[in-house]
């Protein structure tokens, strides 16, 4: 089959930008072309996030979903006209949306994204196809991590045993084998993006820097590896409804290893900024090479914004010292890859084998066409 072009457009739970690619796609390969970082505004990610935190009326949830949609489209524009693409040779757009909520294990599970993929199509005149996780969700699946299947296709090939973690908001590993495994592992970025832009008015901890001039609180870091969710067996999946300020704030309250008398009273100080952020960068590595260790591979491929942080990195490669830690190839596009390649698979009508990752009863076609 002849190769097709294809546009992956992905905006994740560290919500610091709207990640564009266009790919080459057949049934072996997936090429990436070029890729795009468009900002996120910030009046619009604050908005979001109030949103998640139940701040706001259904009628800002209606005009949010429409003002991501205009977002997304500008980010489509802006790749097609740096790179001189005509819009007749472009298949389709995988369109993953903004996470709002992720609820898989409920009474009445659900994943919702945000983002109208009708204005894209209307706007760009391509077809769309988004709305990837819920029929995964109707067939008693997760919802998530969708990174697998795509890992499994473009590192399968690959002559040893390997995990691929993708770090981004939250953490998802991979384990490649004769059945496929993946699933979230627990917070990626996000805590550590939350704690630095609260204290140090930035985005985010660049290289880990602000993180390496502090120091782990084990105290602290035992209460937060004692949560549940790192216990639960797979398939499982989470996101900022768990792993949120409120979940850390809670943390801190009932923790402390410092004390001072006063009048004879011993109360309690709070830790450390800086320290708080060395811990919880400490979380998202453990958390992760806890994972890995379980599955005895020989490499571990890190990819997504997390792997740029030099600091984050070094502390997962020593605390797993006999395993091959290496920063895949396009480590920071193959999240949005994965949505150019689920766009191919429903353009296709093939399934996609998530069944084993996700516990759905069964694999499926996923996505729905905007045309």
């Amino acid at each position: 089959m002849h190769k097709e072009r294809y546009i992956g457009i992905m905006s994740g739970t560290s919500l610091d930008g709207v990640d564009v690619v266009l790919c080459e796609i057949d049934s072996k390969t997936c090429t990436l072309l070029s890729s795009l970082e468009y900002p996120m505004p910030q009046e619009l990610k604050s908005d979001i996030l109030k949103l998640i935190a139940n701040k706001n009326s259904l009628a800002e949830v209606g005009q949010i979903d429409h003002r991501l949609g205009l977002l997304f489209t500008q980010a489509v524009g802006a790749l097609l006209i740096r790179e001189h693409i005509d819009v007749s040779s472009i298949k389709a757009i995988g369109l993953h949306g903004q996470t709002l909520w992720h609820a898989p294990n409920g009474e009445y599970p659900f994943s919702m994204q945000l983002g109208d993929p009708n204005i894209l199509a209307a706007k760009t005149g391509i077809p769309i196809v988004a709305d990837f996780r819920r029929k995964d969700v109707a067939l008693g699946g997760q919802g998530a991590p969708f990174a697998p299947a795509f890992h499994e296709f473009i590192f399968g090939n690959i002559n040893t045993s390997i995990s691929v973690i993708n770090i981004g908001g939250m953490a998802n590993i991979t384990v490649l084998g004769d059945t496929l495994i993946g699933y979230d592992t627990g917070c990626g970025n996000v805590l550590l993006d939350m704690w630095i832009q609260k204290h140090q008015n930035v985005a985010y901890d660049k290289d880990g820097a602000w993180a390496r001039s502090g120091k782990v609180d084990y105290a602290l870091l035992d209460v937060m590896m004692a949560d549940a969710y790192f216990a639960l067996d797979y398939p499982k999946s989470t996101g900022r409804e768990k792993f949120n300020e409120g979940w850390l704030d809670d943390i801190l309250c009932r923790t402390s290893t410092n004390s001072v008398n006063v009048q004879g009273i011993s109360v309690a100080e709070p830790v450390e900024a800086q320290d708080v952020q060395r811990t919880l960068l400490e979380l998202t590595a453990l958390s992760i090479s806890n994972e890995v260790l379980k599955f005895n591979t020989d490499v571990a491929l890190l990819c997504g914004g997390g792997a740029k942080n030099n600091f984050l990195v070094e502390r997962i490669k020593a605390l797993m010292p006999n395993v091959e830690v290496a920063i895949a190839q396009n480590a920071d596009e193959i999240e949005a890859m994965t949505f150019a390649w689920l766009a191919y698979k429903r353009i296709h009508e093939e399934i996609v084998n998530l069944k084993d990752v996700t516990g759905a009863s069964e694999n499926a076609v996923l996505g729905c066409v905007y045309m």
